[in-house]
């Protein structure tokens, strides 16, 4: 699967008839300032996002702006083990006011945290999570190229805040504590939403 692919399709963008403009478009590396659209009544800010998608060696950072909701403006990653994604955002609540390119943030330092991971033969695989991935994650995904059962390093602010869940998932569960997304130890049951920004599903 092409790797600029995935990273485009880590979310949707929405445009309405709401009093609100922002700039919306997704671009590569080069800085992304696209047409004028009018936000619907339920994104009341405008976003400005860079996302880091890595599955191996490839890394592909993309820019993207749109229409949001504020309750949606978040940042933090999602690290499956066999590929992992980044979101940088920030949200402003003036017309055209997203002109700004967010600086991308993806740490690969390790924080010292743990969590199961899934590959094809084996959902007892160790994961050290990176950078703000401070809870571990599990569920269930219908999507290439991941397994039946997806399991992870996940930051805190998407388990907060559930409309950050991808789309395209069920059993959503995030838990707190060293290698607790086991198949026995799930806490922290989300609903599954979708954001209605980014992340409109990790993989196609």
């Amino acid at each position: 699967m092409d790797l600029y692919i995935f990273a485009i399709l880590l979310f949707t963008l929405f445009a309405g008839g709401h009093s609100l403009k922002c700039y919306q478009c997704a671009n590569g590396t080069s800085s992304c300032v696209g047409a004028e659209t009018k936000c619907s009544a339920l994104f009341t800010a405008c976003a400005s996002a860079t996302v880091v998608a890595s599955a191996g060696n490839n890394v592909v950072i993309s820019k993207v702006k749109s229409c949001n909701s504020p309750l949606s403006c978040g940042n933090g990653s999602i690290n499956f083990g066999i590929a992992r994604a980044t979101v940088s955002m920030q949200c402003c609540t003036t017309d055209l006011c997203n002109t700004q390119d967010v600086p991308a943030s993806n740490t690969t330092d390790v924080n010292g945290k743990q969590c199961y991971y899934c590959d094809a033969n084996s959902c007892s695989n160790k994961l050290k999570c990176l950078g703000t991935e401070d809870y571990c994650i599990k569920a269930k995904a219908n999507i290439d190229p991941l397994p039946g059962t997806v399991k992870g390093c996940v930051s805190k602010s998407i388990c907060d805040i559930t409309s950050l869940v991808p789309d395209g998932y069920v059993d959503i569960s995030c838990c707190q504590g060293d290698l607790c997304n086991s198949a026995k130890s799930i806490t922290l049951n989300l609903l599954l939403l979708s954001w209605p920004f980014f992340f409109y599903t990790l993989f196609h």
